[in-house]
């Protein structure tokens, strides 16, 4: 007999739904205060609607503090967030006197101020491009310059800015460059970076990704902002890769490395493509009818169930447990079900701690990336 629900469809959160699949910075935590039959009180999180978020992505006015609630914020945030929706003036001129087959090319080069250019190119590429990739400025104090929207380096910040004299020397305030004394350190790079990246996800395809690459000092902010922007659910990964091999004696801890954060338009939706399979670590020495196999380790770090107990090799009769402070991936049950179905070996030669045959054709055509990449 088919069951009815006694409940009839959740409309609200239908529309929750509906406005964070394409506002999901305007979605937030809240606790719902409940109270039971027996007057009891608790508390339940549930999803609402950030209402002066949806209001800034709705109008340019500027909007009172609502109550508090869980956010990530700084000064002129809300400006910032503006920014990103608000229209451009400018457009693009072809350089055809500098260009390469300017005619059949399908590539472009734009010089310009990218939060512009990509204002400009939204136009266009609204909901069409399969995967951006950017290197903002790091924020290092040193090779960073805000200035209202736009960011450029030292060198040309002082030529455009006339920050030295003829003689070289700096005639200017040092202290408009970003540096760590600066109070608004984090605030300004933030202010930067934030309507770009806004801009940037409504150019994404539904199956689109983004990789951003960053340096310690603002993977944390940046990862905030792309949860609020993406939502967290988007989050793909943080690839940590070797960005030199020598060793600074400068800090306590030398860093060697630098992050690329990878998000997508709609996890649901994203296809990522891995690494090819080494089709030569699988072999088939006892003919296994179900083809080339290797072998996969059965234990794991988590603690918990009846996972600890002792797997007798039935070659030579000696008992196998788990490595000290593991467990076994399979409760009792299911490792007997394996070991009947032929597919826990002891070893190539059958005389060592049990692991488990994995079939070269139950794997994917291809395996997950790692997070982890370094130099060789």
């Amino acid at each position: 007999m088919e069951r009815l629900s006694m409940q009839s469809y959740d409309v609200i959160g239908g529309n929750v739904a509906k406005i964070a699949a394409l506002f999901p910075q305007c979605v937030t935590e809240t606790a719902e205060k409940i109270i039971d039959s027996n007057g009891a009180t608790r508390y339940e999180s549930r999803l609402a609607i950030d209402f002066d978020k949806l209001r800034e992505e709705l109008s340019n006015e500027v909007l009172d503090e609502g109550e508090e609630r869980y956010q990530f914020t700084w000064p002129d945030k809300r400006a910032a967030s503006r920014l990103a929706n608000e229209s451009t003036t400018q457009t693009l001129r072809p350089c055809r006197e500098e260009s390469v087959d300017f005619d059949t090319t399908e590539n472009l080069y734009i010089q310009g101020d990218n939060l512009d250019v990509l204002k400009v190119l939204r136009e266009t590429y609204l909901g069409k491009v399969k995967m951006i990739y950017i290197d903002p400025p790091y924020n290092t104090g040193n090779d960073f310059v805000y200035n209202d929207d736009f960011a450029q380096g030292v060198d040309e910040y002082e030529q455009s800015s006339s920050a030295r004299d003829e003689n070289g020397n700096l005639i200017t305030d040092p202290m408009q460059r970003n540096t760590e004394s600066n109070g608004r350190f984090h605030t300004d790079w933030l202010n930067m970076i934030y309507p770009r990246i806004k801009v940037a996800r409504d150019m994404l395809t539904k199956d689109g990704v983004i990789f951003i690459s960053l340096d310690d000092n603002e993977v944390a902010n940046m990862m905030k902002i792309c949860n609020e922007i993406f939502g967290e659910q988007n989050f793909v990964g943080n690839i940590i890769w070797q960005s030199r091999t020598s060793i600074s004696n400068d800090d306590e801890i030398s860093t060697n490395h630098n992050h690329t954060l990878v998000y997508s338009k709609d996890r649901q939706s994203l296809t990522f493509g891995g690494d090819d399979i080494d089709e030569n670590e699988y072999i088939n020495p006892d003919n296994d009818p179900r083809g080339p196999w290797k072998l996969v380790p059965i234990d794991a770090n988590h603690v918990g169930g009846d996972t600890n107990y002792p797997i007798r090799n039935p070659k030579n009769g000696v008992d196998y447990y788990p490595p000290n402070g593991r467990i076994w991936c399979y409760n009792k049950a299911t490792l007997d079900s394996l070991m009947a179905d032929g597919r826990i070996k002891f070893g190539l030669s059958d005389d060592s701690a049990p692991k488990r045959k994995l079939y070269l054709n139950e794997r994917k055509a291809t395996q997950s990336r790692r997070t982890l990449h370094v130099m060789v």
